[in-house]
């Protein structure tokens, strides 16, 4: 007769008696005390979990004398037989959206990283002087990430890594003059962090604008458009070559992306960029450009899936919740693999339907790309003059 495993609030949580461990190769398995036996499966889940990546800060790994391997917590000066990496196991996936939620709209960004190191990695973050975007740039200083600013106000954005200095000294942080309301400024910060870093881990398109009266920008399209999504589009796709198999790029869009009146119908440039206020609409332009978002994900998920490269859009939440969402995305194991997805407060979302469709995502590529080549190929012409 089968035993009646006793109720509990979480699926992972071990029934009494039994004892999680981890292999010095990183798999995990459970051991039943009243048994003295062991498995490879969880014991309710049924399901199979490993460790990888690196030890949490002030963590060694250690062998002794008799070739014990034993683990030493240089902060609090203890040593223990267990792997710390145990309380972030992450369950072996069939496919690789097969992942359970962790986190919800109550978990703060630095929460989501707990016990994670992330020395070795570089992300950029756009708009990351203030707001979520420097919610998101602390959250990865302070685990050890090397994080370049994007931004275009320069001595607001010393004092904002300033502030995060306060708070550990040693955080490595960079920033690179970006001005998204420029095609130009786009393609120069992109040269510049190619001189400097060879590879990109977390390319988070953060920055953003809101409620703005009609202008244009100075390459002669609707600022909002340009800045939300046009600049983030080309400054992708400049940073190709540095980013690798399992890097991420995470689109912050907005749930306001439900309300845009795009459709395969009404698409054009002129629906995207008006060339004057008469039909103009702050509110709109700033939902239609968040639906260009997800779009725009949705299409670089496809294309870049056979390079490893994972692309996700999420709704960023609010200021207490810090990030959560933007971090979850740029860094939890179990999304190995999962692109071209949305996420909101940590949990994976059905976006609209014009989100979804494959097709609007074409063509919104294609116009998108028509309009930065024109500015790049005005450019191109006015340096061959003055030359």
């Amino acid at each position: 007769m089968a035993a009646i495993m006793p109720d509990s609030d979480s699926e992972d949580e071990l029934p009494p008696g039994w004892e999680e461990r981890a292999t010095v190769d990183g798999s995990v398995y459970y051991v039943n005390h009243a048994t003295k036996g062991t498995q490879w499966t969880h014991p309710r889940t049924g399901k199979k979990k490993v460790v990888s990546g690196d030890l949490p800060f002030g963590w060694e790994k250690c062998v002794s004398e008799d070739g014990k391997v034993f683990y030493v917590d240089h902060g609090n000066r203890q040593t223990t037989y267990s792997d710390p990496r145990l309380a972030f196991a992450t369950e072996e996936k069939e496919y690789a959206q097969d992942f359970r939620q962790r986190f919800d709209g109550s978990t703060m960004a630095l929460q989501v990283l707990h016990g994670r190191d992330l020395a070795g990695k570089v992300a950029v973050v756009s708009g990351a002087s203030t707001g979520i975007g420097f919610e998101t740039a602390r959250s990865l200083a302070l685990h050890g990430c090397t994080v370049v600013f994007a931004c275009r106000d320069l001595i607001r954005t010393q004092a904002a890594i300033d502030r995060i200095k306060d708070e550990r000294a040693n955080v490595k942080c960079d920033v690179i003059e970006l001005d998204l309301a420029r095609l130009r400024s786009v393609r120069i910060f992109a040269e510049h962090f190619k001189l400097n870093y060879k590879k990109l881990d977390i390319l988070v398109l953060n920055a953003g604008v809101f409620g703005l009266p009609f202008s244009l920008t100075h390459d002669g399209y609707e600022t909002t458009f340009q800045v939300n999504h046009l600049s983030h589009m080309y400054m992708t796709l400049l940073l190709e070559p540095q980013l690798c198999q399992g890097s991420r790029v995470i689109v912050v869009s907005s749930e306001s992306h439900r309300f845009a009146n795009l459709s395969g119908d009404t698409l054009s440039q002129t629906a995207l960029s008006p060339s004057s206020a008469t039909h103009f609409w702050s509110m709109m332009a700033y939902n239609n450009s968040k639906l260009c978002n997800i779009l725009f994900g949705l299409e670089l998920a496809r294309m870049w899936e056979k390079k490893g490269i994972i692309v996700n859009t999420i709704h960023p939440g609010n200021m207490q919740q810090a990030a959560s969402t933007t971090i979850y995305c740029a860094t939890a194991p179990e999304l190995d693999g999962a692109t071209g997805l949305y996420f909101n407060n940590c949990c994976r979302c059905e976006p609209s339907k014009a989100a979804q469709d494959p097709e609007l995502a074409h063509v919104l590529w294609q116009l998108s790309t028509k309009m930065i080549q024109a500015v790049i190929n005005s450019e191109e012409d006015i340096i061959a003059v003055e030359n």
